[in-house]
């Protein structure tokens, strides 16, 4: 049994980026990195262009301009200014190249063909010069940058319709057990719903890991051993759940042995989630989480998460933890370390009631867990504490 900071380090150790790159359209590729710098294949803007509604100028030494003509967005004609004359123009219409200011409507006094400007104007004034924000062959995002909202609408905006990303990992979520019943369906006596595929699909869906599938198998050494055999061959990261303590029908644990997968670790001093597996077979990155939900997804946030993030090849790998006044006290057995379910306010934390592993209606309403040291037995009401703040929740 290894200490939490030990087994923390030894997933970072163990794992490495993928680097697999792939071509996607630019509409399914939000949170996605670029495994490629993007040129710009266009100016932008690929225009002159008017950066508000207003009237376009060929400045001449008066207020007074002779009003020829009218440019809205969209338009492709180029009217002819002589000094001293003007157009109407609206955002985003091109300014023909012998126009050289544009003033606002709100400072423009109109008398039929004829308008007054109000007000000190120079050159260059309210027009978006052509490639003000990217030029033809200039480097427009470079490699690495994530593919957000903005930044898709930006690329877009230059024409751009695929982009070259890094693969997000395959992911193979396995749940075991005899006991397990899909939700909706008749419940037996003996038997619980299943819901640590839901919930860590959710977790995953939530960093925005999507490539993932499900796979639940009965306790039957065969078919666990048949099961993980592909999912480890056919995926970057296996998250197994249940099935991996020392029970008699706990197979996961003996047929990863038989596969020869790597022991990373196995046993955490922790609480929950002492009996958590990791270990590696070629590139592939498996993780045998305990059965009981709560200590499932604790695990899932002090380790699954550090592995996802290592794979992208993500400067900063942890959770955030930062320090909390408690508004609880908690009383703590034994000498291991525990991760608490926890509300986390401004600067407050309170813990919650129900903290047994196999209880998620405190986690339903969780969004810290608060980390107890071995050699902290106690918890007083404005103690400094540490919290791990969960992500989005």
């Amino acid at each position: 049994m290894i200490s939490i900071s030990d087994a923390i380090n030894a997933v970072k150790n163990n794992i490495n980026p993928l680097f697999k790159e792939t071509v996607k359209p630019l509409e399914r590729c939000g949170s996605y990195y670029l495994s490629k710098d993007v040129a710009s294949p266009i100016n932008m803007p690929p225009f002159r262009q008017s950066a508000m509604d207003g009237y376009a100028l060929s400045l001449h030494n008066d207020v007074s301009y002779t009003l020829i003509d009218e440019v809205k967005a969209g338009d492709d004609h180029q009217p002819i200014l002589k000094p001293g004359e003007a157009i109407r123009i609206f955002t985003g219409a091109p300014v023909p190249d012998t126009a050289n200011a544009v003033m606002m409507q709100e400072k423009v006094v109109v008398n039929g063909s004829k308008i007054t400007i109000e007000g000190h104007i120079s050159e260059g004034h309210n027009i978006r010069p052509m490639g003000e924000q990217v030029k033809t062959g200039e480097l427009a995002l470079k490699k690495g940058t994530k593919l957000t909202p903005a930044a898709i609408g930006y690329l877009t905006s230059l024409g751009i319709t695929e982009a070259h990303i890094y693969k997000k990992p395959s992911i193979a979520l396995i749940t075991t057990g005899n006991e397990l019943v899909e939700a909706g369906e008749p419940l037996p006596h003996g038997k619980i719903y299943e819901s640590n595929s839901k919930m860590l699909l959710n977790a995953l869906y939530n960093l925005k890991f999507y490539d993932v599938t499900i796979h639940k198998i009965e306790d039957d050494y065969t078919q666990t051993k048949n099961k993980l055999e592909t999912v480890i061959k056919n995926n970057d990261l296996v998250i197994a759940t249940g099935g991996i303590s020392v029970g008699d029908y706990d197979f996961v644990g003996k047929a990863l042995k038989e596969l020869q997968v790597k022991e990373v670790f196995y046993k955490v001093k922790q609480k929950p989630g002492k009996p958590l597996f990791f270990g590696k077979k070629e590139d592939t990155a498996i993780f045998a989480l305990p059965g009981n939900p709560a200590a499932a997804l604790s695990c899932f946030y002090a380790y699954v998460y550090i592995a996802l993030q290592k794979m992208m090849d993500h400067d900063t790998v942890e959770l955030p933890r930062i320090k909390a006044k408690s508004i609880s006290k908690f009383e703590k057995r034994g000498d291991r370390p525990q991760f608490l379910k926890a509300i986390y306010n401004k600067g407050e934390v309170e813990i919650l009631e129900g903290q047994n592993s196999s209880m998620l209606q405190t986690f339903a309403l969780s969004n810290a867990l608060v980390f107890v040291p071995g050699d902290v037995s106690k918890i007083e009401k404005d103690n400094l504490i540490e919290v791990i703040l969960l992500p989005n929740t």
